[in-house]
C-alpha cells in the first residue's frame, strides 16, 4: 500500500481567513497600457486580512505591474483598488503608510552597514532616535542579523541581502507586504528561510501579496493563487482548486513478468497499456478510496506490480495548461515498490 503524507499546514496552526475575513487588498477592473500594449487588461481581486495571496504568470505576465498599481508606485489606467480600507486613487499616502514593497532586487545599500540600512529606513519613516535604534535592533535579532549588524551589507550572502530587505519593510510596522519575487536567485536552503519567514508575517497578522514563478512556492504558501496570463486572471482558488481543474490524474503500473502484464492488461479496465515498457496507466483521481479499489482489484486477481505510481496534477500542469505551456516531459509521482 502506498505510503500516506500528511499534509503540513501552510500558515502553521492558526485560523485560516474566510470568505467573510475582511479584504485588505480589493481590485476591480484594473487596466494598464503602455502604448499599444496591455499589461493588464480589467482584473479583480480580494484579498482576505492575514492571508497569503500569490499571483502566478509566465515572464511579461503583468506581476510587477499590478504590484507597481497597488503599492502606488505607478498609477492604472482604469479600474477601481483599495489597499488597507484606503482608496488607491483619492488616498494614496494613507496606502503608503500601510504597506510594506520587496522587490526582485534588495533595495539594501551595501556600501553602509546593516545596521545603518536600518536605521536609515527609519528615519525616512519618521521615528524619533531612540526609538529608530529600538527598532533595528530588534527586528535584526529577528531576523538573524545581529552578528553581522555592523558589516558593510555587500559582503551579505544573497539571503541575508533578502532578509535585511524584508526587515527593513518591516520598520514602517505595514498591515499589507507585496513581495514581488523574493526569492529569485536565492539557494534551496535560503529560499526555505524566506518561507518560513512569510508564515511568521502572516502568524503576526500581517497580509502577503506575494508573486513568484516558482510553483512549488506558491503551493507551500498561499491561501488563494491567482494566475495571470495575456494581463487577464485565468483561474484563481487554492492550490487544491486549481489543481482540480486540470485533468490527466493517473495511476501507472510496472511489470517485469510480462505474462503478469498481460494478466493484468485483461483484468482492468481502462487501461493504456505500452507493452515495450510493460507498463500500465489508469485514469485516476489519487484518492485512497480509488487505490484501495484498484489494488483490492489486483488482488483478487492474483496480480502483483513490482511498482506502483500515483500522478496527480499539480501547479507545474496548471500553470502550463492556463498559460499555453508545452508541458512537461517528467511527471512528478509517489512511487511504491
Amino acid at each position: 500500500m502506498p505510503s500516506s503524507v500528511m499534509p503540513t499546514s501552510k500558515r502553521g496552526d492558526g485560523p485560516q481567513p474566510s470568505a467573510t475575513t475582511p479584504a485588505a487588498v480589493t481590485a476591480v477592473g484594473l487596466r494598464k497600457s503602455y502604448g499599444d500594449k496591455t499589461v493588464l487588461d480589467g482584473i479583480d481581486l480580494r484579498i482576505p486580512a492575514g492571508s497569503v495571496f500569490a499571483l502566478l504568470g509566465p515572464n511579461g505576465a503583468g506581476k510587477t505591474t499590478a504590484v507597481k498599481i497597488l503599492s502606488t508606485l505607478i498609477t492604472a489606467d482604469g479600474g477601481q483598488a483599495q489597499v488597507a480600507g484606503h482608496d488607491l486613487a483619492t488616498d494614496p499616502q494613507a496606502v503608503r503608510a500601510a504597506i510594506g514593497v520587496t522587490g526582485q532586487f534588495s533595495a539594501v545599500d551595501g556600501l553602509i552597514t546593516g545596521e545603518e540600512n536600518m536605521l536609515l529606513m527609519a528615519d525616512l519613516h519618521h521615528l524619533s532616535r531612540r526609538e529608530g535604534r529600538r527598532t533595528a535592533a530588534e527586528l535584526l535579532a529577528r531576523f538573524d542579523l545581529t552578528d553581522a549588524a555592523r558589516k558593510p551589507a555587500s559582503t551579505y550572502s544573497g539571503g541575508m541581502k533578502r532578509r535585511l530587505d524584508i526587515a527593513m519593510t518591516l520598520v514602517g510596522d505595514p498591515r499589507v507586504i507585496f513581495l514581488d519575487e523574493p526569492t529569485t536567485g536565492l539557494d534551496p536552503r535560503s529560499r526555505h528561510n524566506m518561507w518560513q519567514i512569510i508564515r511568521e508575517l502572516v502568524t503576526g497578522g500581517v497580509t502577503v501579496f506575494l508573486t513568484t514563478q516558482y510553483l512549488e512556492e506558491a503551493d507551500e504558501l498561499a491561501d488563494r493563487i491567482a494566475v495571470l496570463n495575456d494581463g487577464r486572471i485565468a483561474a484563481e482558488g487554492t492550490a487544491e482548486e486549481l489543481k482540480r481543474l486540470v485533468p490527466g490524474g493517473h495511476v501507472r503500473l510496472r511489470f517485469s513478468d510480462p505474462a503478469a502484464y498481460r494478466s493484468a492488461a485483461s483484468a482492468l479496465r481502462e487501461v493504456t497499456a505500452d507493452d515495450e515498457a510493460l507498463t500500465l496507466q489508469i485514469p485516476s483521481g489519487g484518492s485512497q478510496r480509488e487505490l484501495r479499489s484498484l489494488l483490492d482489484g489486483l488482488d483478487a486477481a492474483g496480480i502483483e506490480a513490482d511498482e506502483l505510481t500515483v500522478h496527480t496534477p499539480d501547479l507545474d500542469d496548471v500553470f502550463f495548461a492556463l498559460t499555453g505551456g508545452t508541458g512537461r516531459t517528467d511527471k512528478k509521482g509517489t512511487t511504491v515498490r
